[in-house]
């Protein structure tokens, strides 16, 4: 009998496990995305559009974003880079702030990267946000040309021209500059 109820016990805790696993997967990825999903307060989404750039795949924007709880006065702050395809469907990845530096040093990289990284004769190099967003570049042959891509989430590939890719590069530089004299003006009491 004893032997029955550990079973129970048992199999009762994992299924809890398994149940907290399956509300944490469903959580956006992003802090900010998260912050704003607050319920019994006001929450005050402020954007501004930074700049867009066309591509084949369609205009691509990004935009500075900053949530506040006005109950707590609690603050975050991200980017949207929106991809829209056309007037009925837009893709849109979120960023947060803390994720800013690196996807420029990832920018900085890939748009510097050589055939030289890998004795290989192709490759793929890839940065990747929280939440998907992607930036890539690939290469089928040491003689051939590097491809750059961006990539919202499980979207297609988006083949960037170099002039394309210092634009975008040139976006998130401007963005994270808003965003710091943001956090610089919220940080002084």
């Amino acid at each position: 009998m004893r032997a029955v109820a550990f079973l129970f016990v048992v199999a009762g805790c994992s299924l809890a496990g398994c149940v907290r696993a399956q509300v944490a997967t469903n959580l956006p990825p992003t802090e900010i995305e998260n912050f704003e999903l607050q319920t019994g307060a006001v929450i005050v989404k402020g954007f501004q559009l930074t700049g867009s750039m066309a591509t084949s795949a369609g205009m691509v924007s990004v935009r500075c974003k900053e949530s506040v709880n006005v109950s707590t006065s609690r603050r975050q702050c991200g980017i949207a880079v929106v991809l829209e395809e056309s007037p009925s469907h837009r893709e849109l990845l979120i960023v947060d702030y803390d994720e800013l530096a690196p996807l420029q040093d990832g920018l900085d990289y890939l748009s510097k990267i050589s055939h030289d990284i890998t004795a290989l004769p192709a490759f793929d190099a890839t940065f990747t946000t929280r939440s998907g967003l992607r930036i890539a570049a690939h290469s089928d042959r040491v003689q051939g040309s590097i491809q750059d891509f961006l990539q919202l989430g499980d979207g297609p590939r988006i083949p960037l021209t170099p002039d394309q890719f210092a634009q975008f590069r040139n976006l998130i530089a401007q963005a994270r500059t808003t965003l710091d004299a943001v956090q610089q003006k919220n940080s002084v009491p």
